[in-house]
C-alpha cells in the first residue's frame, strides 16, 4: 500500500511467482490429494480389491504344488521337490491329449458359432420398428442366461431323452429313437447349440449399447449417397460396433481352454468320454476324485499359461491390424 492510502498494482515479479509456466500444463492433485477428496469413491473399491486378492491372486502360490509331491493332510505346498515329473506324466499320458483334443474342438466351434449370433442378433433387433415385438424379442431372448445351469442340463436331458419331445417327433415322422445323450458323435451339436440358446440373448446387450452411440449423421449422409439398408450396416454400424466386437473377441478367446465345466460335467457320462471330455472335467476327476492334485495342478498350470499366450498374441494381432485392443 502506498502513502497516499491506494493499493499497490503486484509487480511482475510476484506475478510470474503465482502464474505456471508458459506451455507447462497445471499440474494435478497428488494421489494423496486424490485419496482424501474422492474416499467415499475409492472405498467401494475395497471389497472388489480383496476378494480379488483372496480369491484370484492368493490362490496362485497354490501353483507351487505342480513341482511338488503334494499329499492330502500334509504340508500346504507340498512334501518334496518333484521337479518336471507331473509335466513329463501328462505329456505321454494318451488320455491329456484327447482331453486336449475335445477342448480345442469344443472351443472352436463355440466361439465360432456363438460369438457372431449376438452381433446378428442386435443387429437385426435394432431394424425392428415395432417397440411392443422389440421388447419381447430382447426379453424372450434374454431369459434363458438366467436360468441355472442344473436346470438348462436338466430340460435338455429330458428334452433329447428316449422318450423326450424330440424323439417323438422322430417316431412321427417314421424314423426310429436316437439316444442323444449316449452317442458320442452328438454331444458336440448338443453342447453347441444348447450354449448358443443360452448366451445369445445376453451377448446383445453390449452390442445395442454400442449402437446407441453411433452418430445418426453418419445414416444421413449414407443414405445421401444413395447406401441401402445392407450398406449402412457394413460401412457404418459395423465400423460403429468393431471395438466392442474385438474387446469381446479377445476375452473369448482368452476363455477359449476353459471350455463351460459345469454344463459338460452335467451332460456327459463315460459312453461320452471320446468327444465330451475336456481339460476342466479331467482336472476334476484327477484331483478331487483320485486326489492326485499335484498331477491336476501341473496340467491346470498348462491350460493357464496357453490362455495368457492366447490372450496377448489375439491382443497384439488386433492392435496391429485392426487398432483396437484391450492396453
Amino acid at each position: 500500500m502506498s502513502a497516499t492510502g491506494t493499493v499497490d498494482a503486484p509487480s511482475d515479479t510476484q506475478d510470474r511467482r503465482k502464474a505456471p509456466p508458459a506451455g507447462r500444463p497445471r499440474a494435478g492433485p497428488t494421489w494423496r490429494q486424490a485419496l482424501r477428496r474422492d474416499w467415499q469413491l475409492y472405498s467401494l473399491a475395497v471389497l472388489p480389491l480383496l476378494f480379488f486378492a483372496i480369491f484370484r491372486y492368493l490362490p496362485m502360490i497354490g501353483n507351487v504344488i505342480a513341482f511338488r509331491k503334494f499329499e492330502p493332510g500334509g504340508s500346504v505346498l507340498g512334501e518334496e521337490w518333484a521337479g518336471l515329473r507331473y509335466v513329463q506324466m501328462f505329456l505321454s499320458d494318451p488320455t491329456f491329449w484327447r482331453v486336449f483334443t475335445n477342448t480345442l474342438v469344443l472351443g472352436g466351434l463355440t466361439l465360432l458359432f456363438c460369438f457372431p449370433m449376438p452381433i446378428v442378433l442386435a443387429l437385426l433387433i435394432n431394424e425392428v420398428r415395432m417397440r411392443r415385438f422389440k421388447r419381447f424379442v430382447q426379453s424372450v431372448s434374454y431369459l434363458p442366461h438366467f436360468l441355472s445351469m442344473v436346470v438348462v442340463a436338466g430340460l435338455i436331458m429330458e428334452m433329447l431323452s428316449v422318450d423326450g419331445p424330440v424323439n417323438q417327433i422322430v417316431r412321427a415322422v417314421g424314423g426310429d429313437a436316437v439316444a442323444f445323450m449316449q452317442e458320442p458323435g452328438w454331444f458336440r451339436t448338443i453342447y453347441v447349440s444348447s450354449e448358443m440358446w443360452q448366451t445369445v440373448g445376453w451377448g446383445t446387450i453390449l452390442y445395442l449399447a454400442a449402437l446407441t452411440t453411433i452418430d445418426d449423421q453418419l445414416y444421413e449422409a449414407a443414405r445421401m449417397d444413395g447406401a441401402g439398408r445392407w450398406r449402412q450396416t457394413w460401412h457404418v454400424t459395423l465400423p460403429g460396433i468393431r471395438p466392442t466386437a474385438v474387446t469381446l473377441l479377445i476375452l473369448n478367446i482368452g476363455a477359449f481352454m476353459a471350455v463351460g465345466f459345469e454344463k459338460v460335467l452335467l451332460l456327459y457320462n463315460p459312453l461320452t468320454y471320446p468327444t465330451a471330455d475336456v481339460i476342466s472335467t479331467y482336472l476334476y476327476r484327477m484331483g478331487v476324485v483320485s486326489n492326485n492334485f499335484s498331477y491336476a495342478a501341473a496340467i491346470g498350470l498348462l491350460e493357464a499359461l496357453i490362455g495368457l499366450v492366447l490372450v496377448l498374441t489375439a491382443n497384439l494381432i488386433s492392435r496391429r491390424s485392426v487398432g483396437t485392443s484391450l492396453w
